[in-house]
């Protein structure tokens, strides 16, 4: 029997945008970015859809043919991004972005793409700045001291 993707739902806040997904993992403190087609995948991993039949309708959605090379890769990199609850079996292994545009003949905006985006800790959007760094505000030194140094330049004194 064929498995089911499930996507993971769980610690994840979700805002879909026009051509693409942001999805900010709370548990791992990361954020994703899915594109048109990976969220497509994505919203088509509920545990009841095959892969065959994503393969069906990514071809059909986008006017494409190798359908099931698309969402393989798909489901491997939404596993690999930790956006999956199930464990997939490979199913083609070390395929690349350029292999895929080649094999299948598709437009490289329509291959499968999650980007991370690194998104600082509070504690480290909390840190004060040391003496001789460049602030704004008093706010921004450690000392609380942010003060022209002769020069027109603003430092933490």
């Amino acid at each position: 029997m064929a498995q089911l993707p499930q996507a993971r739902r769980s610690g994840l806040i979700v805002e879909e945008l026009p051509g693409e997904t942001l999805v900010y993992d709370s548990e791992s403190d990361s954020a994703l970015c899915l594109n048109q087609t990976a969220t497509h995948v994505w919203k088509h991993c509920d545990g009841k859809t095959t892969p065959a039949r994503m393969a069906h309708l990514i071809e059909k959605e986008f006017q494409i043919t190798g359908g099931d090379e698309v969402v393989a890769l798909a489901l491997e990199r939404l596993e690999k991004s930790h956006l999956l609850t199930t464990k997939l079996a490979p199913h083609l292994p070390g395929i690349s972005r350029r292999e895929l545009v080649r094999r299948v003949s598709i437009a490289a905006a329509l291959v499968p793409v999650i980007t991370l985006i690194l998104v600082p800790t509070a504690s480290a959007q909390a840190t004060c700045r040391a003496n001789g760094s460049l602030c704004a505000v008093n706010a921004d030194c450690c000392s609380n001291n942010c003060l022209d140094n002769g020069r027109g330049v603003l430092q933490c004194t």
